[in-house]
């Protein structure tokens, strides 16, 4: 069983070198993470038991809205969005095991990411 989520582009705010006031990427990495939880659980209809125990294999398609941007630093900026996943699935994202893909730009952006039982 595979479920893919289709989420905005993560900004660049969440890079590791990104300036800014610590308290508004608080607030927007809590933004993501509430999204990333609202989307999974209507994409899964509350049925959580499909992922049982175990890994839980996570692919993550980055589309890009430019070709502005590190690559290196698009993984990163997925944390927020994986935290809210695992709220929503109910499990710790230690189990997680992500593989990730680039994609060519496309505005306005976003990301996939499909879920499946390892």
């Amino acid at each position: 069983m595979s479920a893919t989520i289709v989420l905005p582009f993560p900004p660049s705010s969440l890079s590791g070198h990104a300036k800014g006031h610590w308290r508004k990427k608080a607030a927007e990495t809590k933004a993501l993470r509430q999204l990333a939880d609202y989307e999974t659980r209507v994409l899964m209809r509350a049925d959580f038991a499909t992922f049982g125990h175990g890994d839980i294999k996570v692919h993550i398609a980055f589309i890009p809205p430019s070709r502005r941007g590190d690559r290196s630093n698009f993984p990163a900026r997925m944390k927020p969005y994986l935290d809210g996943i695992a709220d929503a699935l109910g499990v710790n994202d230690a189990r997680f095991l992500p593989s990730y893909e680039f994609c060519e730009p496309k505005a306005p952006g976003c990301v996939r990411v499909t879920l499946e039982a390892a």
